[in-house]
């Protein structure tokens, strides 16, 4: 299960370019807290702060607490806005949930015991389709990741999503398509030579 994380926010009490701008200058990111029937709530975090949380690789698909004068309000990150030459944080968009809310997350797919694999052991590469899946899952229980284990696959293998174990409780968001997400496909030399091989038969 991810690990819940936490970051501190002050209210802000203006709204406006000008007013971001300022902050940002202060090394701090203008954010909003908005969902769960409540009005929105303009706050603003520790640009480094939210920068390391960013850094985990797991920060869109963990809950986030965000302590607002020494409230915290349990939240799912929605998105971050960056500067398109600094990468710099410039906005943050979280939506409250309860304990037990039903949410959308893309959490990423793992592809563990590569060595197990055959295919892959001749050469075989591994053709990723989706490194994500959209899981519709419990707040309280998002998985850090799905693991897909490629063990005894050979070349000419494929992973569907009816292959993968879900953690208990979760589904896929669009589980009618079967949608594929990786394959073990052939290196080019080792076609060359089956097709070589092929011919003189």
């Amino acid at each position: 299960m991810s690990e819940q994380l936490t970051l501190s926010a002050e209210a802000r009490d203006r709204a406006g370019k000008g007013a971001s701008r300022a902050l940002r200058r202060e090394g701090r990111v203008p954010a909003v807290i908005y969902g769960n029937n409540e009005e929105p709530q303009i706050v603003h975090v520790e640009e480094k702060l939210l920068n390391k949380l960013l850094g985990t690789g797991h920060f869109f698909n963990s809950v986030v607490f965000v302590e607002v004068d020494g409230k915290k309000v349990r939240t799912l990150p929605k998105d971050v806005a960056f500067h398109p030459v600094t990468d710099r944080p410039l906005h943050a968009d979280f939506l409250r949930v309860g304990e037990h809310t039903t949410v959308h997350v893309n959490v990423p797919v793992v592809f563990a015991n590569e060595d197990a694999s055959p295919g892959i052991k001749r050469g075989g590469v591994l053709n990723i389709v989706s490194h994500e899946l959209e899981l519709i899952v419990d707040a309280a229980e998002i998985p850090d990741d799905i693991i897909v284990d490629l063990t005894g696959l050979d070349v000419g293998a494929s992973i569907h999503l009816h292959d993968i174990k879900l953690p208990k409780g979760a589904k896929v968001a669009h589980e009618e398509q079967d949608q594929t997400i990786a394959t073990i496909v052939a290196p080019s030399a080792l076609k060359s030579s089956e097709g070589e091989a092929e011919a003189e038969a």
